[in-house]
Order: structure tokens, then sequence, then C-alpha cells
């Protein structure tokens, strides 16, 4: 028997599920990417791309791109629809889209969705025509990857960072933690003075608190004999459970959920002025804090070290996807290619770009980041991305429980490291679910 690599082991695994538990692998959609022949036999492609790129003020739009695209390939247009809901909204719209054969030729998933699309039979194997292009992306190439099989090509990364206003740090004496211990430290002086240098976000809980174990080095799910292994509860969560734990107990960090609003006036109220983010953050958080005609005082540094040298997990970032039953592969994934390298443009919608070559800090958050070269620090931030830290299948359930146990520990009822306990059970039952082979 032909030894399997680490990876092809896990490919047997999920390419075998795949085939037996959603019976999709073989279906094939004959509407998605519309075609007609002209009358030299030309094919004539429209395809569509859907996305959750902000495309918001001062960034250069998703439909500007696209148009130059369509510009110089009369015969081959792209629609680009942008999806204004969540990402877990899209993915459960792409399903249905994808079981009523009406899916888009390509759309956006995180990298995280990935191995849980191509169980379900969401995506196509594309692996010949990604091969093309691989020299032109990070090792992020990887992470649209399942079952060793490509699905797609990667689009921008999201390492954990340090976000902190300079001025006010400056104001209160403090200097930019560069260890958890100092981070410890400078977070209780901070609160002695009545402001914050971090905020616990009970709804991030899922990849903002798996990308702070990431840093500290273990991976959470890896495969044994053919099975998948889970390790929530490793060295790493305990290391950040009794982190957090320790601050909220002494009441040295605020914990508003990102996405409220009271998050945004925390920080124009300079109540909260420093905080673990992910880099795409850099792309608009700044923008209802520093005036657009002002120049902003905070800075982004690399994660202080949380105990396996200056490391750094992945929250989000995604990458573009061929979706199951697209009629036109070869040429979706040449647009794919060339989209995904267009990395000055796409740099202005606050991307960590995975394509390689270097990415100027557009004007806009440059001056909202006092004139800070952001993207520099966040490429080195990029290097020191824990490459072995992957996802399983149905990880977004896993996710919702462990956003729901953060909830509840905030509300007095359980401890931080409840969160990962929480992990620990509903991946089990997750991988059950998907009749996956798992480790016990």
């Amino acid at each position: 028997m032909t030894t399997l690599s680490h990876r092809s082991k896990v490919a047997a695994v999920l390419a075998t599920v795949s085939l037996a538990a959603a019976g999709l692998a073989g279906c094939s959609s004959d509407s998605a990417g519309k075609a007609s022949s002209g009358e030299d036999g030309k094919t004539e492609a429209a395809l569509e791309y859907v996305h959750r790129l902000p495309d918001g003020e001062g960034m250069v739009k998703v439909q500007e791109i696209v148009d130059r695209w369509n510009k110089d390939h009369p015969d081959m247009t792209v629609k680009a629809t942008k999806f204004d809901g969540k990402a877990a909204d899209l993915f459960q719209k792409l399903e249905k889209d994808v079981a009523t054969d009406t899916a888009p030729c390509l759309a956006q998933l995180g990298y995280s969705e990935v191995p849980e699309a191509f169980v379900k039979g969401m995506v196509e194997d594309v692996t010949k025509q990604a091969e093309k292009y691989k020299d032109n992306f990070s090792g992020a190439y990887g992470q649209m990857a399942a079952g060793g099989k490509l699905v797609g090509l990667p689009q921008d990364t999201g390492p954990l960072v340090y976000f902190y206003d300079k001025a006010e740090f400056d104001a209160l004496g403090l200097s930019v933690p560069t260890t958890l211990d100092e981070l410890k430290e400078t977070a209780k002086k901070a609160a002695e003075q009545g402001k914050y240098i971090l905020n616990f976000e009970p709804d991030e809980a899922a990849h903002w608190l798996s990308a702070q174990a990431a840093a500290v080095g273990d991976p959470w799910f890896t495969t044994e004999n053919d099975k998948w292994k889970i390790n929530t509860q490793n060295k790493g969560s305990e290391v950040v459970a009794n982190f957090w734990q320790e601050l909220i107990d002494a009441k040295a960090v605020t914990t508003i959920n990102r996405w409220d609003d009271a998050y945004t006036k925390a920080l124009t109220d300079k109540k909260v002025i420093g905080n673990i983010g992910a880099a795409w953050e850099a792309g608009f958080m700044l923008d209802p804090v520093v005036p657009e005609d002002a120049e902003g005082t905070w800075r982004v540094a690399l994660l202080p070290d949380f105990g396996e040298g200056v490391k750094t997990g992945p929250d989000g970032g995604s990458g573009v996807a061929v979706m199951k039953g697209c009629k036109h592969i070869d040429e979706a994934m040449e647009f794919n290619n060339w989209f995904n390298t267009q990395t000055a443009e796409l740099a202005t919608q606050g991307l960590v770009v995975a394509a390689k070559g270097e990415v100027t800090t557009p004007e806009k958050i440059k001056r909202q980041f006092g004139g800070q070269d952001v993207f520099t620090e966040l490429a080195k931030a990029n290097q020191g991305l824990n490459p072995d830290f992957q996802y399983i299948p149905g990880f977004s359930a896993v996710g919702q429980k462990m956003v729901d146990t953060a909830a509840n520990v905030i509300d007095s009822k359980g401890k931080i490291a409840d969160i990962f306990a929480a992990a620990q059970e509903e991946s089990m039952k997750t991988l059950k679910n998907l009749k996956l082979p798992v480790v016990e």
C-alpha cells in the first residue's frame, strides 16, 4: 500500500465521506455560467462572482476592477454581485443555490468554510487549473484546499495584530506590550486610569480565540490513522484562557461585542485605546473615529509574543471558490487568478492580499494611522502566521457554540476555559454528524 502523506490521508477521508455521505460529488449543474456559441463556434461565457468585500468610501470598487476585465475579455464577461449579509448567511444561500442549480460560478468563501463546502459537494475540484497559478500566491494557497483538492484561489489573509492609540498610550506613560505578561500589566495600569487597552469580544470568540491559541503554536485539528483528532483544550488554549480570565476578573478589560455600536462608541470616546484584531480591520476600523481631513494617532504592531516566539494566528481570510455546476471552470479560474492578483486595488478594500508582490499602504489608511506604513507591518504579521492551523468541516457550528458560551461567560455563568471545552465537545459532535471518523 502506498504510504499516504499527512494531507493525502485527510484527502482520502474527506473524499470518501463526500461521496458516500453527501452524495453530491457527481452532481452537475447546467445553470451556472450562462453560455452561448457564436457563429464562429467561439464560446461566449458570462460568469457571476459573488463577494462580500466592503466596497466602502475611498476604495476601488469591485465593479470598477471587474469592468477592466470585461473590457479586455468581451467573450468572457463577469458580473460582480455584492452580498451584504454575514458570511454565514452567504454560505447558507450558496448551499441552497447549489441544490437548486442556481449557484454562481465564483463565490467568496472563508478559509474555515472551505472544508465544509467540500464535504457538502458545494464546490468544484479545480486542482488542475489552480496549479497553473500557484506561484502567484503566498502560503495561503493551501487554505483553499480540502481533502487534498483545490477548490479555488486565495484572496486575503487575516493574521491577528495589535492596534493601539499611540497618543493615548503616551499620555498615560504606557509602552506597547511585546509579551503576554507586559500586555496584562499594561492593561491593569490603563484600567486604573479609566482606559482599556484590550476588549474581550464574545461575538468574535470562534476565530479570534482560536487564532490566539494558534499563536501559542498548537493546532486544534490534526489527523491520526485516517481519523480526525480534536484537541481544542491544548496548551495554547490554556494560556489564552488564563490570560483573559485574569484580566476579566481584575476588571482590566472591557467585554463589548466587536460588531455592536457600543464598540465603535468606546473607540470614539477613547475608552478603548487598544485591542487585538484581525489585520483586515485596518481597512475600516478607524472610519468612524478619524475625521476625513484629520491624521489619526492609532498604530499597528505585531501581536505580543504569546509564548512561542512572535507568531500569530489566522482570524478570517478568504478566497474565491468555483462553485459546483460552473460550466466554464477554465475561464472562471483565469478570472479568479487575474482578479486576486490586482493587489493595489484590492489593498484599498483593506485586504491583506494573498497574492505575492509588494503592496503600498493606501493613502486613506496611511492617513488614519498617522503616516505609518501599515501594510509593511501587516506583511510582517503574515510571515509569522502559524501555517499548521486548519479547520474541520462544520467549523461554523463549532464557532457558534463558542460564541454562545462566551456570551454566558460575560454574563458570569462560566469561565473562559468553558469556551474551549465547548469547542472540543461540539467538534466531536459535528464530525460524527458528518459521519467522519474521529479519534475518541
